[in-house]
């Protein structure tokens, strides 16, 4: 339906101004519409003496075929990893509140006397096996004693307590395993459960970062296990 202003003239009849198109960088490509245009004014315009070979004329367009399949191979690609992302991080929101085992020698305390756990990574048989804790000043503040242990994973929990049974303060504190074997004394690699604050979807490529509480980050990828 046409409207009518207050002269009594439609609208419509007035004179449209042109909508400036907005350049996208879309005009800067060459499509395959464009290729055959300018193969059809090779063609038109070649040398009735020496035409083109017909070789030459398969390879320009299989060339073109290749490079344009690539470029739309590149951006299904590049749809197809960010799909997969958000779905990791989707999946990864699920990790929110769980512990999750992380490779290391530092533990989080989150409260009071609350304690933590993790593994102590034994590649060998060892004897008279020793996990300490110590705090944020170095000082070994309780020592647990595994005694022999074969290869494999040992799992540890510390209460949270010192060596007198007393609640320690919230923070960090350092795990470290030791042994013999074969009568030397061994330096043994250890794992500890960390809790999952929040999920981060991080830019460049890194994936999805997983907030622990402490204020420690990591990449999913460098989670072991899940749950404790």
């Amino acid at each position: 339906m046409n409207t009518i202003n207050n002269n009594g003239l439609m609208t419509d009849l007035y004179w449209q101004e042109e909508e400036v198109k907005v350049a996208d960088g879309s005009e800067q490509k060459l499509s395959q519409e464009d290729f055959f245009s300018l193969l059809t004014e090779q063609l038109a315009h070649q040398d009735p003496t020496k035409p083109v070979d017909n070789d030459q004329m398969v390879a320009q367009m299989t060339s073109f075929s290749m490079a344009e399949g690539i470029t739309d191979l590149n951006e299904r690609f590049e749809n197809f990893a960010a799909s997969m992302t958000s779905n990791q991080a989707l999946q990864a929101s699920s990790l929110i509140g769980q512990n999750v085992l992380v490779e290391g020698n530092v533990g989080y305390m989150g409260a009071e006397g609350a304690g933590f756990s993790g593994v102590v990574v034994n590649d060998q048989s060892v004897q008279d096996m020793k996990i300490t804790i110590s705090n944020q000043y170095g000082e070994i503040v309780k020592t647990i004693d595994a005694g022999t242990q074969p290869a494999g994973n040992v799992q540890f929990e510390w209460d949270g307590n010192d060596a007198n049974g007393n609640p320690l303060a919230a923070g960090q504190y350092v795990v470290n395993a030791t042994g013999s074997a074969n009568g030397e004394g061994v330096a043994i690699a250890t794992a500890v459960n960390r809790h999952v604050g929040s999920v981060s979807l991080a830019g460049s490529g890194q994936g999805v970062i997983l907030n622990l509480d402490g204020d420690v980050s990591i990449s999913l990828d460098d989670v072991i296990q899940i749950g404790s």
